[in-house]
């Protein structure tokens, strides 16, 4: 007969839920005034005309419109251009 309890593994069982990051709205797709189109840590991709970074980086809409997505050399840019 043991002489010790059975220890159990301790160590397991611990896994972060994930941010779900990333690109909420596709390019060329319609947008309202203030949805998320972006979520990231950090400002990897800039904000441009008709939108705003909160304060987590999420990047917004100002306006409704069209997301417009652009790349140039090393830098990526969403926009989104008025339909009116």
């Amino acid at each position: 007969m043991a002489q010790k309890k059975a220890g159990g593994s301790t160590r397991n069982g611990r896994d972060s839920v994930s941010k779900r990051l990333g690109l909420k709205i596709n390019n060329k797709n319609f947008v309202n005034k203030g949805s998320i189109i972006m979520k990231q840590n950090g400002s990897k991709i800039i904000s441009g005309k008709n939108t705003f970074y909160s304060k987590n980086y999420y990047i917004q809409s100002l306006t409704d419109g069209i997301v417009i997505i652009q790349k140039k050399k090393n830098k990526t840019l969403i926009e989104v251009n008025n339909v009116y």
